[in-house]
């Protein structure tokens, strides 16, 4: 064989091996800053339980739903991949960008529901578990396959399932429900409209390539400005009055004061403001809005794990 022959094997095999899919795309399926997310309430609402957990199983249990999260986003990213490869934010997904394929992430995403689901239940308890796979059904089926693509209201639906986390965590600690991880639920799932609308107010151009109905593309960006302050409003008004709950006290209300006093400020700014107004700037008061509401609920639920523990000394809560 030529040194030409061997030369093009070998090119030929070295781009043959630079398509072909890493770990680090796999994970990507996982959708690993969504997963952060599911963590970290997850840990928040197993902290904020009213009862001791053993650290092994503990780590455990937030270990599953993670990985019930990442099956979640890897199911998401298989039907979702249609859409992926239209809109600039998605189109270098591992689907779309023809690292992973389709099938490959459909296989992925089973196979970590059906183990996150057994594993929660075995290290925790069968309800737990049950939860995790009606949370994995929810996002996928109910949000995914149908509300996404058929009512502007999806991200209003769909933002249930990522607002279930704390409860999964609450529920491996005490295999019971209550009152504080419902507070937990709501606080996210009133906290994304205004965050994923206020994203959608910047990059509308996806969503109209996409046929995705969201709100901007359905109702313009007037009524998404409207709807993002009236649910901001609510959002505020159940941000504060957590406080005064069991899993409240005064580091979480001083938190939620400020918050939502920004937050406000924030949503006010934007309903003002007009396309003319957003255009010149390249949306600089959205942009901000949106960075700020991922800071709100990070800081709403670290004073929640401040005051769960503050409390076996004495000074967490009321």
């Amino acid at each position: 064989m030529s040194d030409a022959s061997i030369n093009a094997s070998s090119t030929a095999h070295e781009a043959v091996r630079e398509d072909e899919a890493g770990f680090g795309d796999y994970f990507a399926l996982l959708k690993p800053r969504v997963m952060s997310l599911v963590v970290f309430t997850a840990f928040v609402g197993l902290m904020a339980a009213p009862v001791g957990v053993h650290p092994v199983i503990g780590f455990c249990a937030v270990l599953f739903i993670a990985i019930g999260g990442g099956a979640s986003g890897a199911l998401n990213m298989w039907w979702d991949a249609d859409i992926d490869q239209v809109m600039k934010r998605t189109k270098s997904r591992p689907i779309p960008a023809g690292k992973v394929e389709a099938g490959e992430a459909l296989s992925l995403g089973l196979a970590l529901s059906g183990l996150s689901v057994i594993m929660l239940a075995l290290a925790t308890n069968v309800f737990a578990g049950a939860f995790l796979g009606f949370t994995i059904f929810f996002y996928v089926v109910v949000y995914t396959m149908w509300l996404k693509r058929a009512t502007p209201q999806n991200i209003v639906i769909g933002g249930a399932a990522g607002a279930f986390p704390p409860v999964i965590g609450w529920i491996a600690a005490t295999g019971s429900m209550s009152v504080e991880p419902w507070l937990m639920f709501a606080l996210t799932f009133m906290w994304t409209p205004p965050h994923f609308w206020a994203l959608a107010l910047f990059m509308r151009s996806d969503y109209d390539d996409a046929g995705v109905p969201m709100l901007t593309v359905t109702h313009g960006r007037r009524a998404t400005r409207v709807h993002i302050l009236v649910y901001t409003i609510l959002l505020a008004i159940l941000a504060v009055g957590t406080s005064f709950s069991g899993i409240g006290g005064p580091v979480y209300l001083a938190v939620a004061v400020v918050m939502n006093a920004l937050f406000l400020l924030g949503a006010w700014k934007i309903f003002r403001r007009d396309e003319d107004d957003s255009e010149e700037d390249d949306f600089k008061a959205e942009r901000s809005f949106f960075k700020l509401s991922l800071l709100y609920l990070f800081l709403h639920f670290g004073a929640i794990l401040a005051e769960a523990s503050l409390k076996p000394y004495g000074l967490g809560g009321w």
